[in-house]
């Protein structure tokens, strides 16, 4: 028994100086996970909690709920001031000596921060919060700006962007002279939002506060907040595909909450949902997210170009592994034949945009404003610089992404149908401006046209 005993610990020590000697030598050999579960909490952490529970009962109840909770995370935890933070939520402090409030006495106080940060969150999830502040949707506030000509025009106001615009994409949050957050930045949860700390993005964009669920995350409900209208419909083109009918006619029967990293096609689900096909693992596809991985076409830009090639926002990934990636997932349900002669049709589908419609218009467009026949002070202010830009940030968009994600109504009549209506318009109109050499009329009452032109200093450095 001794001798066992011995040859145990001795075993343990070597692997131990094994470890230690490969983690030394070796920067980026991956590190131990340390759980600790500890049974209490502290008072200060407890008097959060009862706070809450009477004055917010809403927020109190999602955590009761959450994962975290059962795992003792606490408001502290997400909310407790880091070195750095510069959004101390001040008017939080005072309820702390009140006499009315039995959790709000002096020796409770604690400084808080009123927003949470990937930052915050990578405490606890270092590498999903490395993975995302890679990706297309961290880095979504430069992108907007590289590509829009509505915030780079200043054709629409200020306030119609935090409204529309920067939900999704997030604002860039301000702190004033006063200590407090800009109301001109928040509130918002955009996926691109940057952050005091200088992070970017909102985790609870898909994990909503405050039970940061992993199965909300998985439903496709989680990403039609944005991903919807006419400019980018995935929702609808999601609804109407195969995908999505089997979803909605099974979804009682996925299991969503299963851990993270485990979620298996065939065992807890049986069709995808968009974070399976672009975020979720699969066979030997790990969970990932950076969702600009797994793409090779950039179908939001105007010409199609592959995602290294996107001058907005240049992936640094090799088109043809992301799609294997991609084909990877597909493999779980589609056998070979199937996935190639997809991507086939995509592929074509993408080529005839690309040459048929697109460049062709582009080259007449560029023309127009050679001969001065367009006004290039501003845009949206003459029909023909309407039309180009819906050909692609609209039609042409849905052309491309029904084809995408197999939704034929959108592919056609939402999508190449109207490519090919929209192209006839636009070139007849260009057509008799350049013969004629007639100046396109210019709307000079365009609408509340009075946004800021100037980009983030805090995402492009200062003018």
């Amino acid at each position: 028994m001794r001798r066992s005993l011995l040859f145990l610990t001795t075993g343990l020590l070597v692997v131990g100086l094994f470890f230690t000697g490969a983690s030394a030598e070796q920067p980026n050999f991956p590190k131990a996970k340390e759980y600790r579960i500890e049974r209490s909490v502290p008072p200060e952490a407890q008097a959060c909690i009862e706070c809450h529970r009477a004055t917010t009962p809403g927020v109190f109840a999602d955590w009761a709920k959450s994962r975290h909770a059962n795992a003792n995370i606490t408001c502290l935890d997400c909310h407790l001031v880091q070195p750095g933070d510069r959004d101390i939520a001040q008017d939080h402090e005072k309820y702390y000596g009140r006499s009315d409030m039995p959790w709000g006495e002096a020796k409770y106080k604690m400084p808080v921060a009123a927003i949470v940060t990937p930052k915050d969150c990578s405490r606890c999830h270092p590498d999903e919060a490395l993975q995302y502040s890679k990706s297309k949707h961290a880095n979504t506030i430069e992108i907007m700006w590289k590509i829009d000509p509505w915030l780079n025009k200043g054709m629409n106001s200020d306030n119609e962007r935090k409204t529309g615009c920067y939900n999704c994409h997030g604002t860039v949050v301000t702190i004033d002279d006063a200590g407090k957050i800009d109301p001109a930045t928040w509130p918002n949860v955009g996926v691109g939002r940057i952050n005091p700390d200088g992070s970017k993005g909102s985790c609870t964009s898909c994990h909503t506060r405050h039970r940061f669920s992993v199965g909300e995350a998985r439903m496709p409900e989680a990403c039609d907040q944005c991903h919807l209208g006419p400019d980018h419909p995935q929702i609808e083109i999601y609804e109407e595909s195969k995908h999505g009918t089997i979803y909605h006619a099974y979804k009682d029967e996925y299991n969503f909450d299963a851990a993270g990293g485990t979620w298996t096609p065939g065992l807890d689900y049986r069709a995808p949902t968009c974070a399976a096909c672009h975020m979720s693992g699969s066979g030997k596809e790990p969970t990932s997210h950076d969702v600009t991985q797994r793409l090779s076409w950039e179908t939001q830009a105007p010409l199609t170009v592959r995602p290294q090639d996107f001058a907005a926002f240049p992936s640094g990934t090799d088109w043809q592994a992301e799609r294997q990636k991609m084909k990877n997932i597909c493999s779980a349900c589609h056998g070979e034949s199937w996935i190639e002669d997809f991507y086939n049709g995509f592929d074509k589908a993408v080529e005839e945009y690309n040459e048929v419609y697109y460049k062709p218009a582009k080259q007449k467009f560029d023309e127009l404003n050679e001969k001065g026949l367009l006004d290039a002070t501003r845009f949206f202010d003459e029909r023909l610089e309407v039309e180009f830009y819906e050909l692609w940030h609209h039609e042409g968009r849905r052309a491309r992404m029904g084809t995408m994600m197999m939704a034929p109504d959108y592919a056609w009549w939402h999508g190449f149908y109207e490519v090919k209506l929209r192209y006839n318009i636009f070139m007849e109109e260009a057509n008799h401006l350049i013969e004629t050499g007639q100046k396109a009329h210019v709307a000079k009452d365009f609408p509340n046209a009075v946004g800021d032109t100037q980009k983030p200093p805090a995402v492009f450095g200062k003018p």
